[in-house]
């Protein structure tokens, strides 16, 4: 397998794709002269020429619109934006259009079509262009919302979402595209609807994605050597939701944070954990931690960014809170309590829980 960029394998999944069938095609802003504002759709023009490699206006609305019009007529195309921030001008073809078509014809239209590009912070693009968007998209019934972490997965699951019949929502992170993996050569496909654990653990259930799957695997490396072993699982897809991984995981350690990137009020880190607590409530020995942005607009000064978005001291800081390593008490500093004190916790109805969470809890 060789080692190639995240970029590179999202490049190499569009080229096999459309050399493999002739309605695949690409459109949006500078894909094509200019190969793409991140490099993803370089060579891709001088291969496949300007029908299929398709430069359009500053039109969100207008190019999406002509998009989701040849989906239903038997196309597939492949919308990149500059940015998902962009996307908000083509939510009325998104929202009401690709994601009804399916069902307001009765089954007798589709719309499978691929609308890709980054989002997210960390590279300092500020407030109109650090959004992440997910939580909107994975709103709206009739579409699938991808979210590609590695390489490998780029490949796989955006050859997979260009095949698909339904409008795909496929989510990118620009600080991800010059990462770097094996990928597998050849019809490389991940299935959608499917996460998957990347690292073991018997300790606390980590749920994340996009950016947050490399910053979790950092964070279990390191309390590794404090005896925490932490189970990390890439959602790869979050609308279809895989809940039967995410249950096996939390009904083995007992314990459950969500790490993402989108501010934390109505984030996609809510729907996780209450769905967690609808689902798993008596496995918890617990609660659900969220590590999310903040509430407020994406700053530009690289300092201040840092300030707003998840790092590995919040991420270490809520496995501890879960694994009753640091106690909250109203006035007081957190405690330490035993690694394994939350192994006879809610589950048992608190009876058994450590004297300082008990404590904690008559205190609040």
């Amino acid at each position: 397998m060789a080692v190639i960029t995240y970029r590179e394998a999202l490049r190499q999944a569009m080229r096999e794709e459309m050399e493999r069938d002739a309605s695949v095609f690409v459109i949006g802003e500078e894909v094509a002269e200019y190969q793409g504002t991140f490099r993803v759709t370089e060579g891709l023009l001088e291969q496949f020429g300007p029908l299929r490699c398709v430069d359009t206006p500053i039109s969100e609305e207008g190019f999406t619109g002509l998009a989701v019009g040849a989906a239903m007529m038997g196309l597939r195309p492949i919308v990149e934006y500059m940015t998902w921030n962009f996307g908000i001008r083509a939510m009325d073809q998104i929202v009401n259009h690709a994601a009804k078509t399916r069902y307001m014809s009765g089954g007798q239209f589709g719309c499978p079509l691929v609308i890709r590009g980054p989002g997210g912070p960390g590279v300092q693009l500020s407030a109109q262009h650090s959004q992440s968007l997910e939580a909107w998209f994975t709103h709206v019934p009739g579409l699938v919302v991808v979210a590609a972490a590695t390489a490998g997965d780029a490949k796989g699951l955006l050859k997979a979402a260009i095949r698909s019949e339904d409008p795909v929502i496929f989510l990118e992170h620009a600080g991800l595209y010059n990462t770097r993996e094996e990928v597998p050569e050849g019809d490389h496909v991940v299935p959608l609807g499917r996460a998957f654990i990347r690292r073991p653990g018997r300790d606390v259930t980590i749920v994340t994605y996009l950016h947050g799957v490399p910053l979790s695997l950092g964070v279990a490396e390191k309390l590794a050597s404090e005896g925490v072993e932490c189970e990390v699982i890439d959602l790869r897809t979050l609308h279809p939701l895989d809940m039967e991984t995410l249950l096996e995981s939390v009904g083995r350690t007992h314990r459950c944070i969500v790490v993402a990137e989108d501010t934390r009020t109505g984030s996609f880190a809510s729907e996780i954990a209450a769905r967690l607590y609808e689902e798993a409530f008596d496995e918890l020995d617990a609660p659900v931690e969220r590590v999310t942005g903040e509430d407020v607009p994406m700053p530009y000064a690289r300092n201040l960014e840092k300030l707003a978005v998840p790092d590995e001291a919040a991420v270490t800081a809520a496995v501890r809170r879960v694994m009753w390593r640091e106690i909250p008490r109203l006035g007081e500093e957190r405690m330490d309590g035993r690694a394994d004190d939350a192994e006879n916790g809610r589950r048992h109805g608190g009876g058994h829980a450590p004297a300082m969470a008990q404590e904690g809890r008559g205190n609040r």
